[in-house]
């Protein structure tokens, strides 16, 4: 299992659009993939748990990665944060 502090650096935060983003590329991987500030960690994978977090802006967030694939999968959601979910700042 893989944890990794990751923080929200886009200006809008975790909303509609990031939360589908995250998801869908949760969701192309075999590994379970949960976030949180604090346990229990949700789903990685629902859109709907993601948007629940309401993480603003500097948020920062938990993710464990475990699985076969978990390394490509953090690899993956780490640039994805990093590149505020292609959409600029």
């Amino acid at each position: 299992m893989i944890q990794r502090n990751l923080t929200i650096v886009n200006q809008l935060g975790l909303h509609a659009r990031a939360a589908t983003k995250l998801a869908a590329a949760a969701g192309r991987y075999e590994s379970a993939i949960r976030t949180g500030k604090e346990p229990p960690f949700i789903d990685a994978k629902s859109i709907m748990s993601l948007m629940l977090l309401a993480a603003s802006q500097g948020t920062e967030l938990l993710f464990e990665f475990d699985g076969p694939d978990e390394t490509h999968a953090c690899d993956e959601i780490t640039q994805l944060l990093a590149d505020y979910f292609g959409e600029g700042k």
